[in-house]
């Protein structure tokens, strides 16, 4: 079987972790390289938990490139504490001191932009942090994204409902300017995954509880990396999500993951124009769909809303089950 070739764009937290995991676990993924950009916590951060989560899978062998430390425009925004200072719960005791030496010399960008040119209309991308790396690479080569087979994206909103700012999600309002450009120029098959479809396809506390708790290394290091974190508490994010959504566990950047690996986990998507909102103390950073044509743009994208949750349990549960074959 071929592989489907993908780069992996990250702000390794734990729910990129969770992503990485089903992506090193599928057996028609080929993994062709990792980069780095702040979001869930500084770069430097970021690429040390990329190293751990390969580490943890077996798979050293896939490059990690450091990418872009803060946004396009402006002053760099504080980290999310989200999954803690580090991104990973802040439950690592044992870093690796020698982490520089394993991160590749090429920056992600450049090397984004090798990897794409070099696998022309073979490598689809996958971002899951701030898209600061991918409005950089089309800003170096203007053709970057008719390289591209497709792109996936964790980030943007559907109902101006956000999880950040009252109507911005984390990603998207983390680099508004980067999450601009990389919507009005791409024009390659363009897959959203949004806050609203990964809440609104919640899976149950019970799943988690099953998932961490397999007897694998990788269930272990997940369980280890979520024991403390306050977005992991049953608790805590029943009552922070009761507000639109209901509770439920949610591992936001494995629902575009899935989408890469699985098109048939998406059952349903909206085919649309959309535009990211620059302007304004409360929109800045929202992503708005274009129903009705009045942006007159010549490119749509797929807003997904629909997932079979089946499925999507099924390749969580398998990324965790054991490590990754090299």
């Amino acid at each position: 079987m071929e592989k489907k070739q993908v780069i992996i764009d990250t702000d390794c937290g734990i729910d990129d972790a969770q992503a990485i995991m089903m992506a090193l676990a599928a057996p028609n993924i080929q993994v062709v390289g990792v980069t780095c950009v702040f979001g869930n916590a500084a770069v430097e951060n970021v690429c040390q938990n990329v190293l751990r989560v390969l580490s943890v899978c077996e798979r050293e062998g896939i490059p990690v490139f450091r990418g872009a430390a803060g946004p396009l425009v402006g002053a760099s925004s504080s980290a999310s504490d989200h999954f803690g200072t580090d991104g990973l719960g802040d439950v690592i005791e044992d870093r690796d001191q020698q982490w520089e030496q394993k991160i590749q010399r090429e920056h992600a960008v450049n090397a984004m932009i090798r990897l794409v040119t070099e696998n022309q209309k073979q490598v689809s991308l996958v971002a899951l942090g701030p898209l600061t790396n991918l409005a950089l690479a089309v800003r170096l080569d203007p053709c970057f994204h008719q390289k591209l087979k497709d792109l996936y994206i964790m980030g943007g909103n559907m109902e101006g409902k956000g999880n950040v700012t009252l109507c911005a999600e984390f990603n998207f309002v983390m680099d508004p300017e980067s999450a601009y450009i990389v919507l009005e120029e791409f024009l390659c098959p363009t897959y959203i995954a949004s806050w609203e479809y990964a809440c609104r396809n919640a899976l149950t506390w019970e799943f988690f509880e099953e998932l961490i708790n397999q007897d694998a290394p990788a269930a272990a290091f997940m369980k280890t990396i979520t024991s403390k974190c306050w977005a992991y508490s049953k608790e805590a994010m029943r009552n922070k999500r009761d507000v639109y959504f209901g509770p439920g566990f949610v591992s936001y950047d494995a629902y575009a993951m899935s989408a890469c690996i699985d098109s048939s986990v998406v059952t349903e998507s909206i085919q649309c124009p959309v535009r990211v909102e620059l302007q304004g103390s409360i929109c800045r950073g929202m992503m708005a769909l274009d129903r009705i044509n009045q942006l007159k743009k010549n490119h749509s994208v797929f807003v997904l809303t629909k997932c079979d949750v089946t499925k999507f349990g099924q390749l969580l549960m398998s990324s965790l089950r054991q490590p990754c074959k090299k």
